[in-house]
């Protein structure tokens, strides 16, 4: 029996040691690669087609961001922005360009490996895929349902719209911009309120009978649709 291939990491940071604990966090479970730089990180990312990529900001050769503009020329991989960097306007400006999630320096191992978990379980295929279900929550989109615990959740067209954007981008951090202008076109990016109001309404219907959360917050940047395992308990 031939063994299956293993799910491939690329490590794009210039400090060693960041590069050494996470090739010790990541090895058990990963084949791992690294680069220290940007240039080497687009080759690297060419030639091993890895499964998920991890990304500093700070590399000596380029700005992390224009490494990761490059990337999302060709790849659809999905991108872990890991950087010192915690201020709200550099991680809406990642998460605006294609990273998938964001998480600062110092960081806990335990936290990365479920991020990284969670990106590489993404909900599969596009918005061409009929039916998508992420933990407890299944939509139709097809046929405009949606269940939650096979319970049928009624939705306005609004609210229908904002959960197909959410849905197809499971797991990772969708910015306030991006949920605006998919929802309710470019004039209405600056129109944070009717997120808010609609955002307030989909977690009544939606997490009304669970006792975890379904839409997190983040604060400042926009939201994220959860899985079941990570989803913190409802306080």
């Amino acid at each position: 029996m031939s063994e299956q291939p293993r799910t491939t990491v690329l490590i794009i940071d210039d400090e060693s040691p960041i590069r050494r604990l996470l090739r010790v966090a990541l090895e058990p479970s990963y084949r791992v690669y690294e680069a220290e730089n940007g240039q080497l990180g687009l080759q690297e990312a060419a030639s091993c087609r890895p499964d998920v990529i991890v990304l500093d900001l700070g590399l000596p050769d380029m700005d992390g961001l224009t490494v990761l503009k490059r990337l999302r020329e060709w790849s659809q991989a999905p991108v872990l922005i890991l950087s010192v960097r915690d201020r709200e306007h550099d991680k809406v400006a990642a998460l605006d360009n294609g990273a998938d999630d964001y998480l600062t320096k110092p960081f806990g191992t335990a936290e990365l490996l479920a991020r990284i978990r969670v990106l590489l379980r993404r909900t599969p295929g596009g918005p061409d895929e009929p039916e998508h279900v992420v933990g407890p929550l299944r939509m139709d989109l097809s046929a405009h349902l949606v269940y939650v615990d096979g319970r049928e959740v009624s939705l306005s067209a609004t609210e229908f719209a904002l959960l197909r954007v959410l849905v197809l981008h499971a797991g990772r951090v969708v910015t306030h911009a991006f949920l605006l202008r998919s929802v309710w076109g470019p004039q209405a990016e600056t129109q944070a309120q009717y997120l808010r109001v609609y955002i307030t309404h989909l977690r009544k219907k939606l997490e009304g009978g669970l006792s975890r959360k379904l839409i997190n917050t983040e604060p400042g940047i926009g939201y994220r649709l959860l899985w079941t395992d990570e989803a913190p308990v409802k306080s």
